[in-house]
């Protein structure tokens, strides 16, 4: 006697092995979307970053980074050079969020830097020539220590993101590694981006928008 098993799927034409096939495409192409997304987020999150910094030091690193790091392919000269730049540039963000500007009488912008009695100017008319209420507000306040660090933090965050400094010092990095390099910038450019805006400043330095008054 002979027992005839008919397979279902055979019955409808459909193998087992194409709907599982058919069943993951969705799948997979979900994550790649996640992953474009992510991506996507990651290169509007240095734009943002980069308008919170000062324009000239983002731009001297974005020029010299592929040039210091032979384009991702580092020795160990080049990780120094690197590490060197990165210190640089993270210290002029920092040195810049001190300096503030004004106009003198003849309309010309005038830079200087922030201290306890008022504004060291660098270049232009002596700062004499504004009211003493003026410079009370041209005197170096707690907050401008917050946001110098942020600049630093958010100057982290930017480097972390060129992907040229990524592959000097992280050439072969784990998933674990990968997920941290992806997460943490966009985490530093979020929690600064909110206390610029929670105690923003009033200071128009070098290398930023340059102040009206």
């Amino acid at each position: 006697m002979e027992i005839n098993v008919v397979d279902e799927d055979a019955q409808h034409g459909q193998p087992l092995l194409e709907d599982q096939n058919r069943s993951s495409a969705p799948a997979n192409q979900n994550q790649k979307n996640i992953v474009q997304k992510a991506i996507d987020q990651t290169f509007k999150s240095t734009a943002h970053l980069a308008n919170l910094l000062p324009t000239g030091t983002v731009l001297a690193f974005q020029l010299l980074s592929p040039i210091f790091t032979n384009q991702g392919q580092c020795d160990n000269v080049c990780q120094y050079m690197t590490a060197g730049l990165i210190a640089i540039c993270g210290l002029s963000c920092f040195v810049l969020s001190f300096t503030d500007s004004f106009r003198d009488k003849s309309g010309n912008v005038c830079y200087g830097l922030a201290t306890l009695k008022g504004l060291w100017v660098l270049n232009g008319e002596d700062a004499s020539i504004l009211t003493p209420e003026v410079v009370a507000g041209y005197r170096l306040k707690f907050i401008d220590f917050i946001h110098a660090f942020m600049s630093i933090l958010l100057f982290a965050a930017v480097a972390l993101l060129d992907q040229n400094v990524v592959s000097c010092f992280y050439p072969n990095p784990s998933r674990e590694t990968e997920e941290m390099l992806t997460s943490l910038p966009i985490g530093i450019g979020v929690i600064c981006s909110m206390m610029f805006v929670t105690f923003p400043t009033r200071r128009h330095g070098i290398g930023f928008p340059i102040s009206s008054s």
